[in-house]
């Protein structure tokens, strides 16, 4: 299948090639539905030749071209119709009636806010040129209203407030919020591709429009990603700062599969300079080795490592309630449990060679040792609440 992407070096043309180019290449075998041919890149300063040969060789056909900052108000219409004409007449000469995908934006509802915007009269009359030579050719035409849309590779204080707040606050540089209850649908750049994806395989989905908002509809005249969020503002900028804050913190904030939050999380990190793509963590060193806290989570508890030297015992204390896991990960050491009350005690030989989890059992006095003489024993510890300094539920008592 080849594929002619116009716009291409735009953000959701950077994403849709590099999906492709991954199907293509046999990195992503996740659709292997897809037989991904010539890719056919199509931008503003290629050659025309290009776009000819594109137009004759393309069994799909993404018009992701457009334009929403021009000098002047008459240029929305010059490159949002305009293009848009070029590009389906250069189809229609060389009688290539493949399926045409046009990304249109919410704005081409005309209502409301956008009810006399310039960009959405040009994006809503680039719409009925599609529509219309679906009807003259027979071809088939997929129509997306994006409405805004969020993710890595999207260009700060230009279109996108996400990308701007996200650039600015991974860069301590300031933003500005007029109005933090205000509402914005956002669409995520990796559920876009997933259904540009989905329209390559003939599974796009459908949907009307009531006002600004989407609905599926299985007859549809439009289609749509199926995954979008409404989110406020504020809401957007107190995830951010809580994403900022999490090198100092060392708490994880509650990112759920498929949440705004884990989407919003991975498009701010995309925006760290080099300087903050590492931080450092605490070492509590003594000479009997040390141990670093890694992660907090809010209601998962916490991962913390740690590190004992040759011929070391640490830990001897029991808990209430805490559990733990312990990991060893590199050596070889013994890890003992005796439960409170009872000359029992439990042995456990671990080592990196075989990763384990041992639980810390509640109400069970515990320990490890470095049975090594010449080599530190790193063991990974998950604990299942964070520690509280002002109830640490922890009591020294020897295994034996």
């Amino acid at each position: 299948m080849n594929i002619l992407i116009t716009g291409a070096a735009g953000f959701v043309g950077k994403n849709l090639t590099a999906a492709l180019q991954c199907i293509k290449d046999g990195k992503d075998r996740t659709r292997s539905g897809l037989n991904i041919g010539e890719l056919y890149l199509y931008d503003i300063d290629s050659p025309a030749e290009l776009l000819e040969e594109a137009c004759q060789e393309a069994d799909f056909v993404f018009n992701l071209a457009g334009v929403n900052r021009p000098q002047n108000q008459e240029e929305f219409m010059q490159g949002n119709f305009g293009f848009a004409s070029t590009l389906l007449d250069t189809l229609k000469k060389y009688h290539n009636t493949c399926p045409v995908m046009l990304s249109s934006s919410i704005q081409a509802t005309l209502v409301g806010r956008y009810a006399e915007g310039e960009y959405g009269k040009s994006k809503k009359a680039g719409e009925e040129l599609f529509f219309d030579y679906a009807a003259e050719t027979g071809a088939k035409v997929l129509v997306y209203r994006f409405p805004n849309l969020f993710g890595k590779w999207c260009r700060p204080n230009y279109n996108s407030a996400v990308a701007t707040f996200c650039n600015n606050i991974a860069n301590d540089l300031p933003i500005t919020i007029n109005d933090p209850a205000v509402q914005l649908e956002l669409l995520y750049i990796d559920d876009l591709v997933d259904e540009m994806l989905d329209a390559l395989e003939s599974k796009e989905h459908h949907c009307e429009f009531e006002g600004v908002d989407t609905v599926l509809r299985e007859n549809g005249r439009y289609c749509a990603a199926p995954v979008s969020h409404k989110v406020t503002l504020g809401e957007i900028v107190e995830l951010l700062h809580s994403f900022k804050a999490q090198p100092e913190t060392l708490l994880m904030p509650s990112i759920p599969a498929g949440s705004f939050a884990k989407k919003l999380y991975s498009t701010y990190l995309s925006y760290l300079p080099q300087d903050k793509a590492i931080f450092d963590l605490k070492m509590n060193v003594d000479p009997r080795g040390s141990f670093t806290e890694l992660l907090k989570t809010a209601d998962h508890g916490q991962i913390s490592v740690n590190i004992s030297k040759p011929g070391i015992t640490k830990g001897q204390h029991w808990h209430h309630t805490k559990w733990e896991f312990f990991i060893v990960v590199s050596g070889k050491g013994l890890i003992q449990m005796r439960k409170i009350g009872s000359d029992e005690v439990l042995n456990y030989y671990v080592s990196g060679e075989k990763i384990q989890a041992v639980h810390m059992l509640p109400g069970y006095t515990h320990n490890i040792i470095n049975l090594s003489e010449t080599e530190d024993l790193v063991t990974v510890m998950w604990a299942n609440e964070l520690f509280d300094p002002r109830k640490p539920d922890t009591f020294f008592e020897v295994v034996e």
